[in-house]
């Protein structure tokens, strides 16, 4: 019952902001404050206490249960997440302060939070296949908040590919339903021997779909054109979409459906391994050629988004435990590291304006604190050691060589260069900062300080703090992820 209650909090309390409406910002602040926090804590409460036993809150049928159940990885994930988004709340309420329906806004963000747990907590893949719709319908008004042209072109784009993805998805829960009778979550998965013997073929093609489905929503190639376009968005919503929630939500759905559904097992060595893996190779190549393509900054994050969910894919797909590992650790790092890069291009923006690399030169004078972030967060991001990127990348990296494969090899070589490519499209925004004079439309701003409010200071240093500490002090979440992987943890 204590999940029941952690979803409905942010659930009911969101919701109630289209009731109450509150009329001062600063109550709505509190009140928002107060609902995620409670929720956060709730969120440790279950983890702390949890003993593994499902909790059914609903049979839409005998063989289609929505079951919570918290275990080992469903803690890596809820526990990231109940991290940041209180964070994320508080930087919300200084920078919507220049856009229009505020209460809208929390209302939808505070809800989404709720689903985002329920797809954490999942104990099967029907119930993770239905709050991952759910997902997609709550964090669309978010995506169209500004009601602008290119706002809907966006919102139409994220619907149309989430749905298609959405789809494909099914057809697995579907084909397993019927196999195997059942779509609990089991580490090893669901799918025996003698269903791969007898209907091999079809349980391989159905994965592959899947793959892309649940792929979809991180932005695996080639159903990644949503999220770039979705960085019209207003910065709270762009780091939810491309560093917490949603994206995240995709990469954690395509592990569960590996190492829980169908069994890494029954699809090591197999010509769907193959496609899987270079689908997720590929795209990590390709969204860092974007990326350094891309002059608009929070388009450019996007793309480096799509490169680095892909990390995720491709430990993932692996299908070892130390892949598992290394996707899981990416997760968690990749979270922390992304979101502090588009708070920083959030603040950039309402505080200059300026949204494009080129008008970024100098800045390193006029906000101090932003541009110290993204040296930080640009070269965790990089893999600079000892900060917390390094960890994550080191990780994968030694799962793709320890393979064997020769898939393994084309891992380590797509690795390495997103890696140089990296370095290419964060240092090119960063030397500028601090090795070139400001521009002449920027001129007017030397001699000031123009970093943001402390409710925007205080998440990018507590990020900041994290990123370092993630580095130096890997050693305890590695640890435990090695459990999950090895099925030592509830």
């Amino acid at each position: 019952m204590l999940i029941l209650l952690t979803l409905l909090v942010p659930l009911v309390g969101g919701a109630l902001l289209g009731v109450i409406r509150p009329k001062s910002s600063a109550v709505r602040a509190w009140y928002v404050e107060a609902v995620v926090i409670a929720t956060s804590i709730l969120v440790w409460t279950v983890i702390l206490t949890r003993d593994g036993q499902p909790f059914t809150l609903y049979h839409m049928t005998d063989a289609l249960p929505l079951t919570f159940r918290v275990d080992g990885m469903g803690c890596v994930f809820a526990g990231l997440v109940s991290l940041l988004w209180p964070i994320a709340s508080l930087y919300g309420f200084e920078y919507m302060k220049h856009e229009e329906r505020e209460n809208s806004f929390f209302m939808w963000y505070t809800m989404s939070y709720a689903a985002t747990l329920a797809i954490a907590f999942a104990g099967n893949l029907f119930t993770l296949y239905v709050f991952y719709e759910c997902l997609t319908l709550v964090t669309l008004p978010l995506v169209i908040h500004k009601k602008d042209a290119a706002s809907i072109r966006a919102g139409r784009k994220y619907l149309t590919y989430s749905i298609t993805g959405a789809a494909f998805a099914f057809i697995a829960l579907v084909v397993l339903l019927f196999l195997a009778g059942t779509t609990e979550f089991t580490l090893g998965g669901v799918v025996t021997a003698e269903m791969m013997n007898a209907r091999g073929g079809l349980l391989l093609t159905v994965f592959v779909l899947a793959f892309i489905g649940f792929g979809t929503k991180a932005a695996v190639f080639p159903m990644h054109a949503w999220l770039p376009t979705a960085s019209v968005a207003p910065a709270p919503v762009t780091a939810l979409l491309h560093a917490v929630a949603v994206v995240n939500a995709g990469a954690y759905a395509v592990l569960r459906l590996i190492y829980y559904a169908f069994g890494a097992g029954n699809l090591h060595g197999t010509w769907a391994q193959a496609i899987v893996l270079s689908l997720a190779c590929f795209t990590i190549v390709f969204g860092s050629t974007m990326a350094v393509r891309e002059q608009h900054f929070k388009r450019r994050l996007a793309w480096s988004t799509i490169s680095n969910l892909s990390y995720m894919l491709m430990g993932a797909a692996l299908m070892t435990g130390d892949g598992m590992v290394g996707s899981l650790s990416h997760l968690v790092i990749h979270g922390v590291i992304k979101i502090t890069l588009f708070y920083c291009a959030g603040a950039i923006l309402t505080r200059t304006g300026k949204e494009y690399v080129q008008d970024l030169r100098g800045f390193g004078r006029v906000m101090p604190l932003t541009c110290a972030a993204i040296i930080l967060a640009g070269a965790a991001l990089t893999g600079v050691p000892p900060l917390a990127g390094f960890v994550s990348k080191w990780n994968l990296l030694t799962a793709a060589a320890d393979t064997g494969l020769w898939l393994g090899v084309a891992a380590v070589v797509a690795l390495i260069i997103s890696a140089v490519l990296t370095a290419v499209y964060i240092f090119t925004v960063v030397l500028p900062m601090y090795g070139r004079p400001l521009n002449e439309d920027s001129a007017a701003l030397e001699g000031f300080n123009r970093d943001p409010g402390w409710q925007m200071k205080l998440p990018l240093v507590l990020l900041m703090i994290a990123i370092v500490a993630l580095g130096l002090w890997s050693a305890p979440l590695v640890t435990f992820l090695r459990s999950v992987a090895a099925g030592l943890t509830l």
